[in-house]
């Protein structure tokens, strides 16, 4: 098998619900992202053997491939063919893992790992319309088997099993806050951040607008987390403070053969040592990331110890503390610049951006060995191990 490296990985500032992204297309933000990598890096895009995307929500301005037409609207060469995937919240994680394994297997030797979702416009949902001309997608076949239930339920019934409680998620949800507003105050994002620029129309006219900084962070307090009303259940502990916010934004990974990034005289920023797509409990759903750590670890011979960062997606409170008890790590190791309660959870597009996250932020802080991991619905759990290069 061929070595995998990151050469880089970018991602765009992270917009708040109808917030500055809010009016972007989708194959227009995906697209500027795509072709900063190539601007960047000075590698040629007809080196790219294929382009694999996630997007979530798939439905109207988000059909027809998203990924392939992110790519042709950005002006890239036509012969490169792209795929859009949906494993839920780990599209574009799974992304990556797909083109890693292509290229460990000497399918191609480029390829570009992204993700897209403008969740303002595509909101949740969208996907299982009301016509009844198309079915819905769960029916008594799969009732047989499995409960169907909410990811908001999942995160309840996944603190009721790991003995979490409304305390320790305002606290964990305060604490992703703080460390977001440090590291946006401290730039830390600077190296993984492009700049977007978005289309508005005021009536007649349209005015292009530069948007560079995530604009998701909120300031709070743990008293006022603790008068936030249950989003889950009537008597739940998950709050819109304590869950990820609804987002939107792109990322977009840049990954070759190790031999092909020597022959291009290029530095890459990682290697990718491993990764995986494990299922899990489909009812209580979010619990994805304890399997998939799990498997890493042990397909490489290593302790959590070992880690020494770690990017797991905060999709509810309850989903990094569950992995946190289950493997007592040291959440000073975990988030350190926040997650997805801070920063948002732009869907098919969040596994891409905790890649960049962690990249840089191994080159940053100088660490060696980070975790990238993610739940997902449907009872998923994504990972990959990268190394610093």
């Amino acid at each position: 098998m061929s070595e995998v490296v990151i050469v880089d990985a970018v991602r765009s500032p992270i917009g708040r619900r109808n917030g500055s992204l809010s009016s972007a297309h989708p194959i227009d933000l995906l697209g500027q992202v795509l072709k900063s990598l190539f601007e960047r890096t000075g590698v040629d895009p007809t080196d790219v053997g294929q382009v694999v995307g996630g997007c979530v929500g798939q439905v109207g301005m988000q059909s027809m491939n998203v990924t392939r037409t992110a790519w042709l609207g950005a002006g890239l060469p036509i012969e490169i063919p792209a795929t859009t995937v949906d494993a839920q919240c780990g599209s574009s994680q799974q992304a990556s893992t797909m083109a890693y394994a292509m290229i460990a297997a000497g399918v191609f030797d480029v390829a570009v790992a992204c993700g897209v979702e403008i969740m303002s416009k595509v909101v949740m949902g969208s996907t299982t319309p009301k016509d009844p001309y198309v079915g819905k997608p769960i029916n008594r076949t799969y009732w047989k088997h499995h409960e169907f239930t909410t990811q908001f339920e999942g995160a309840e019934r996944l603190a009721e099993i790991r003995g979490i409680s409304r305390f320790d998620t305002d606290a964990f949800g305060f604490e992703s806050q703080i460390r977001a507003a440090t590291a946006v105050a401290e730039n830390r994002f600077a190296t993984q951040l492009i700049e977007i620029e978005v289309a508005r129309r005021i009536g007649e006219t349209e005015t292009v607008v530069a948007f560079s900084q995530d604009e998701t962070p909120r300031s709070t307090t743990l008293e006022a987390l603790a008068g936030l009303k249950p989003t889950g259940r009537p008597n739940g502990i998950h709050t819109a403070g304590t869950s990820s916010q609804i987002a939107d934004g792109a990322a977009a990974v840049l990954m070759m053969s190790a031999k092909k990034a020597r022959s291009l005289g290029l530095t890459p920023l990682a290697t990718i040592v491993d990764s995986c797509l494990v299922g899990c409990d489909p009812v209580v759903m979010l619990e994805g990331p304890i399997p998939a750590t799990h498997r890493l670890l042990e397909a490489n011979s290593l302790s959590i110890l070992d880690v020494d960062l770690v990017e797991i997606n905060e999709a509810f409170a309850a989903v990094v503390l569950a992995w946190q008890r289950e493997f007592d790590a040291d959440m000073s190791r975990v988030n350190p610049n926040g997650g997805a309660i801070a920063l948002g959870h732009p869907l098919g597009a969040t596994g891409a951006i905790l890649i960049a996250k962690a990249v840089h932020e191994m080159m940053r802080s100088d660490k060696e060995l980070a975790l990238v991991t993610m739940c997902c619905g449907g009872g998923l759990g994504t990972g990959t191990l990268l190394r610093r290069n």
